[in-house]
């Protein structure tokens, strides 16, 4: 038998690699990656302590078959969401996704204003030379 030291030590590096790839990255797929590193330590953990206790009922094992099926179906459900934002934006940084503008155009995907002042971008590019024609006639100029 080994001596608990080491599962502990590394389920501690994992975690704490886990928690700084969620922090510091902005990559959605690495941060999705640290995540699973977190579970990982997690159902390391699981498993050292059940291995360690006298438990008739194997908890710690069967602990870590549920942590082990819910990261699976975290997996499938935070790539679905990824590759939805990755069709509609063309990248998948998450520093984009703090003030919710699109970051091609600026404007907010929702109703396609500018969130900085609520006018849409495309009424505020040069006027239009087909409605000065009633200002001139108006005015009597040709």
């Amino acid at each position: 038998m080994i001596h608990l030291a080491l599962p502990y030590a590394v389920a501690a590096a994992l975690i704490g690699i886990g928690t700084y790839g969620v922090l510091a990255r902005r990559n959605a797929v690495l941060v999705l990656v640290g995540i699973e590193l977190m579970l990982g330590g997690a159902g390391l953990l699981l498993v050292t302590a059940g291995s360690v206790g006298g438990d008739r009922w194997q908890a710690g094992n069967v602990l870590t078959l549920f942590v082990i099926t819910i990261a699976a179906a975290e997996v499938v459900l935070a790539l679905a969401v990824i590759v939805g934002v990755y069709r509609r934006r063309g990248r998948i940084d998450l520093t984009d996704a703090r003030d919710g503008t699109d970051p091609r155009d600026g404007t907010d995907p929702r109703d396609g204003t500018d969130p900085r002042d609520g006018t849409d971008p495309e009424d505020a590019s040069d006027p239009d030379p087909a409605d000065e024609v009633p200002a001139r006639a108006a005015r009597g100029e040709r």
